[in-house]
């Protein structure tokens, strides 16, 4: 896998470094990339006009792409829009991205929302042990059985999971990774990716269905915490995340 521009933080679990990011993605019948250029975003408040690109943005029918030098990145495609920022290291009211896709929201009123899912993810190198993001999964995570040992090399395995929660569904998957950094070896992770999926209802009127997404939207602290609850006490046994100091760009692409 090649890395995305998105920025991220490492943080420690009992010494063993990880990287946390959350996304939030809004979907709406009628949205067109068009609609995410950056003097829009900025000419409408949505953005702080002094936000920089760290690169030059794409924006054409198919796709808009703005990564800024503050480590948030703004995606669209036709009917969808996903707002990316790095979380470790920062507390709730540090995290922009959920205050930025209300105000996206309130600029466009009438478009007919369909759905917003929160994308929450936790990455967890193994640096020096290429086996132990493969072994956890197949080992730690998958029972034992003949049906581990078909073929020449080594199972390869992810877990897709779904939990139905009070408010809505979470889709839990968990995966090998791969980190690629400049003039450094591959290193493997394992990646949890978490999916807090929110329908607003097909009758609706645009205004009914704007309040809902706003609600949802207020939810995402208490799905974040509930992803870092599972990750840690269910699946790694630890309670505490540690922040440390370093900054890398390492998730995958096609992990957003």
């Amino acid at each position: 896998m090649n890395l995305s521009n998105l920025q991220a933080n490492k943080s420690s679990f009992n010494g063993v470094q990880f990287i946390e990011e959350v996304g939030i993605t809004i979907a709406a019948q009628d949205l067109s990339p068009t609609m995410v250029s950056q003097d829009f975003l900025k000419f409408s408040g949505i953005i702080p006009k002094d936000w920089e690109l760290a690169q030059q943005p794409v924006l054409n029918p198919a796709m808009a792409q703005l990564n800024f030098k503050n480590g948030i990145s703004i995606n669209a495609q036709p009917r969808s829009i996903t707002f990316n920022e790095s979380a470790s290291k920062k507390k709730f009211d540090e995290i922009t991205i959920p205050k930025i896709a209300v105000e996206y929201a309130k600029k466009l009123p009438h478009a007919d929302y369909i759905g917003l899912s929160f994308n929450p993810k936790i990455l967890l190198p193994f640096p020096g042990n290429p086996q132990a993001a493969r072994n956890y999964i197949t080992g730690s995570l998958l029972g034992s059985g003949s049906w581990k040992e078909i073929g020449k090399a080594p199972l390869q395995a992810g877990l897709n999971l779904m939990y139905l929660l009070d408010r809505c569904q979470l889709n839990l998957t968990i995966a090998e990774a791969k980190i690629q950094q400049p003039q450094q070896p591959v290193m493997f992770a394992v990646l949890f990716s978490g999916n807090f999926n929110y329908g607003l209802g097909n009758s609706e009127s645009s205004e009914d269905k704007l309040q809902k997404l706003i609600k949802a939207l207020g939810f995402w602290q208490n799905d974040m915490t509930t992803f870092r609850n599972i990750v840690t006490d269910k699946f790694l046994a630890v309670t505490q995340l540690a922040p440390s100091t370093q900054e890398e760009s390492v998730f995958p692409t096609g992990t957003i």
